[in-house]
């Protein structure tokens, strides 16, 4: 499937403009990416969710309740978690105060913070390309 993509060829001073077709190749879709929603009260929710991650869920869990009742349950919960995350090459990483995310292997979690600025394009940019 051909997907007409023009690039406008710069350095002419004509007003006959130049283009240059390029093929478009469409990616095959995987899988879809499961991630569970969780909740981790005590003990027994962080070796929920150490299973679900070697079965190869990515895990956004709440900690907030726990963060309130117990904060050493808490720091014991996700010391598991992160010793299976490391085990099974995966990632883990706190979102705000109330959450975690836990990833297996097949995925990462990007700690770097985009700007609202570097992701606004103007048109005027664009038409200017």
């Amino acid at each position: 499937m051909s997907l007409d993509i023009f690039k406008r060829i710069k350095g002419k001073e004509s007003e006959e403009e130049e283009y240059v077709e390029l093929e478009y190749e469409p990616v095959e879709s995987k899988k879809k990416v499961s991630i569970l929603v969780e909740n981790l009260e005590n003990l027994l929710d962080a070796e929920r969710i150490q299973r679900r991650l070697r079965e190869g869920y990515i895990v956004f869990a709440r900690i907030k309740e726990l963060k309130e009742k117990d904060l050493e349950t808490l720091r014991s919960a996700v010391n598991r978690i992160k010793k299976t995350c490391v085990a099974i090459g995966g990632d883990i990483a706190g979102v705000g105060e109330d959450y975690i995310i836990a990833t297996p292997a097949y995925a990462m979690v990007v700690r770097k913070t985009i700007e609202p600025e570097a992701e606004k394009v103007s048109i005027e940019h664009i038409s200017e390309a």
